[in-house]
């Protein structure tokens, strides 16, 4: 994003994430989010907010959610990846392969489920696709949403 001249900004909670992040894009600015609390930006601080594996490890989804919406612009866009967990793929594999119980996924999320969430807490136009792998065993969720 940063090289098609967005001014890209990146959150972790986790230092030594950053330090990776800053490695590989110097010219990017990156900042340590607290693991539970409110983002350190303005109201209405970006037009998009990109999410990518990260919903599923958030303990807080509401008060998460619900600070992604505060520091989007009215109409900004929120783009969110997480691992899906439809029905067939969790028969087949059982939870535990999912969700160990010392695992970092705290929530997962079918395509419904996912949308319901966001719809709950006040985007529209949701739109959540299932991608990469075979129908009924896709890996992964792609959404979409307007803050």
């Amino acid at each position: 994003m940063a090289r098609a001249g967005a001014r890209a900004i990146g959150v972790d909670v986790a230092e030594a994430a950053l330090r990776r992040a800053r490695s590989r894009h110097p010219g990017v600015e990156f900042r340590l989010v607290p693991l539970d609390g409110p983002l350190p930006f303005d109201d209405g601080s970006f037009e998009l907010a990109w999410a990518s594996e990260v919903i599923e490890h958030v303990a807080d989804t509401g008060l998460w959610l619900s600070e992604v919406r505060r520091v989007l612009v009215p109409g900004g866009r929120l783009l969110v990846t997480t691992p899906s967990h439809g029905r067939l793929r969790v028969a087949l594999g059982g939870v535990e392969r999912f969700s160990e119980p010392l695992g970092d996924h705290l929530h997962l999320y079918t395509k419904r489920s996912l949308g319901s969430l966001l719809g709950e807490f006040g985007f529209g136009e949701v739109r959540v696709r299932a991608v990469e792998g075979p129908p009924l065993l896709k890996r992964m969720l792609v959404a979409r949403a307007v803050g």
